[in-house]
């Protein structure tokens, strides 16, 4: 799994941060999305999957790759 966040595309809502601090978080200065893990462990795919659709302008995206 690859996580991209759009940093153009972003509002800072911080929703992803709220669902997975583990592998978002905001950057002090303009608090918009910041990936901390752009490769989180298979533990981490349904909080990944929840925070894509909580973003309000689908500023994150997540290849899952092949699931074998």
């Amino acid at each position: 799994m690859r996580i991209h966040a759009d940093r153009e595309r972003c509002i800072g809502s911080g929703t992803c941060v709220l669902t997975l601090p583990a592998v978002f978080t905001q950057d002090d200065e303009d608090g918009l999305v910041l990936v901390t893990d752009d490769t989180p462990g298979a533990e981490h795919r349904a909080s990944v999957d929840q925070a894509v659709l909580a973003c309000p302008v689908s500023a994150i995206s997540v290849e899952h790759g092949d699931p074998r």
